[in-house]
């Protein structure tokens, strides 16, 4: 089964590469395979323009499209792994991000960075908007936790229920704000349907390093999740602090929902569809399930970004047409886990 799962990561990785390099050639200006990975290798090992080539086509791959290409891989590939660490912990396949609240945490508290940028009255854009996401994200978080609180045993049922009302408000909160933008309001409700428009190297030199810690402290207890996943009453038997790491790998994971959330708003349903398929195809070592789920989150919205970038007439909000996949998704797996609990 591990040599089964190495491999198919090994693939999906291979996959993830040859989907970067067509998706940059893909768009009004076509550009070939072969001419993107020349301008590529000009650029990183040469350090000087590629011969032969159309000038036009450095400045579009690596000014235009292959920032918002890298931001879809991390978001999606951040998002997967957010989502699979919530599903580990909660013993519960449907949780992630967006049903537990995290994610409308997150643009609750860039919206409010974004509404008091309109105003004047904030520190930059670029810094305030992570910033405020992330709180927004571990507040909710804890929220979420104290009204579940009076369930003893703190189940994921009562978490989910908990994230929604959560959301709920979150909601009513964030049309507040809309409401207060006036004139500006559609910069705000674009980003909250989730764009991946206007991404640059900055945004990706952010969230890496919001990134790089985040998931290193998720990789190192893969093995404590993997033993957690058996139920509390076994992980403290066998020595692991279950309430610490729990609340490590949740704000680790909240870190990494709230740096996708404020490059991209809220993309909903990546942390809930890849987990799901990858434990199908990996089977459940967090350890080998993790890298995967990165893998396959950052395929699913790249693939995702690139039907909207380069396909549809007009540009389609990346957060629609991953809820107009994921909601149907999410009802199957629900009645599924009905059908499984009679």
């Amino acid at each position: 089964m591990r040599k089964n799962a190495s491999t198919i990561t090994v693939l999906l990785a291979a996959m993830l590469f040859g989907g970067i390099v067509l998706a940059t050639g893909m768009g009004y200006l076509k550009i070939s395979p072969l001419e993107v990975i020349h301008v590529l290798y000009s650029h990183l090992f040469l350090d000087s323009p590629p011969d032969g080539i159309n000038e036009v086509f450095p400045f579009v791959i690596l000014d235009v499209r292959l920032p918002r290409i890298l931001i879809a891989v991390l978001v999606g590939g951040g998002l997967a792994v957010a989502g699979c660490v919530f599903q580990a912990i909660l013993l519960n396949p449907l949780a992630d991000p967006y049903t537990l609240g995290i994610s409308s945490g997150a643009a609750f508290g860039a919206a409010v960075a974004l509404i008091l940028g309109i105003f004047g009255i904030i520190l930059p854009a670029w810094f305030s908007v992570p910033l405020f996401a992330f709180l927004g994200a571990i507040i909710t978080l804890y929220v979420v936790f104290a009204i579940a609180s009076g369930d003893a045993s703190l189940s994921s049922n009562t978490l989910i229920l908990s994230g929604v009302i959560v959301s709920a408000i979150l909601s009513a909160g964030i049309g507040f704000i809309k409401y207060l933008a006036d004139e500006e309001v559609s910069v705000i409700i674009f980003w909250l349907m989730g764009s991946l428009v206007g991404s640059s190297w900055t945004d990706i030199i952010l969230i890496t390093l919001l990134f790089i810690p985040a998931l290193t402290v998720i990789m190192f207890f893969a093995r404590d999740l993997n033993i957690m996943s058996l139920g509390s009453q076994t992980s403290d038997t066998l020595g692991i602090d279950t309430p610490r790491v729990r609340k490590i790998l949740l704000m680790s994971a909240s870190l990494i929902t709230a740096a996708c959330v404020s490059v991209s708003g809220i993309i909903g349903f990546i942390g809930l569809i890849v987990p799901h398929l990858l434990r199908l195809l990996v089977g459940v070592d967090n350890r080998i399930l993790l890298p995967a789920c990165f893998i396959a989150g950052a395929i699913l919205l790249l693939f995702a970004d690139t039907i909207t970038r380069a396909y549809l007439p007009a540009e389609l909000p990346i957060g629609v047409l991953t809820s107009l996949i994921g909601g149907p998704f999410f009802c199957y797996i629900f009645r599924k886990k009905q059908l499984g609990a009679r």
